[in-house]
């Protein structure tokens, strides 16, 4: 992710999420030494569009997925899921041990994802939302299959 990626990423927050980061909170990632922001494009009507991103952590062997979007015009590509495997494969290259995050408990589409890619339900954060609880995933990399 470049400043340049940031109207997009911008775009695509606003219409994920119904508390969205601001300019300012991806700017700061994009500063901080622990963090990862990346995007993938995806071809759309003749020409390559800022399909998804992420922003995820790596601390002391564990890696914190913070977020993962796309574009809603993109929905049902693959676009999460390649950016997901990318993003674990990256993780266990720099060898991490678990990985963590954080979904509303609402958001089926993501948890099944999630699931689908190993990661298991470790507990609930009651009311992290504000208007919803969280539910923390955890996923051990070397029970991993790739």
């Amino acid at each position: 992710m470049s400043f340049d990626d940031l109207e997009d990423v911008l775009r695509i927050e606003n219409l994920s999420f119904p508390q969205p980061w601001t300019r300012g909170l991806f700017e700061q990632e994009m500063c901080n030494p622990i963090s990862y922001a990346l995007v993938e494009k995806a071809d759309f009507e003749g020409r390559q569009r800022l399909g998804a991103y992420t922003v995820f952590w790596i601390v002391a062997g564990e890696g914190h997925i913070l977020n993962i979007a796309v574009d809603p015009e993109l929905r049902g590509m693959g676009l999460a899921r390649r950016l997901l495997a990318f993003i674990l494969d990256f993780m266990s290259e720099k060898g991490v041990s678990e990985v963590y995050l954080e979904v509303r408990r609402s958001n089926e589409a993501a948890r099944g994802l999630y699931h689908s890619s190993g990661f298991e339900e470790a507990f609930v954060r009651e009311g992290y939302y504000g208007d919803e609880d969280a539910i923390v995933m955890r996923l051990v990399l070397n029970d991993r299959e790739f």
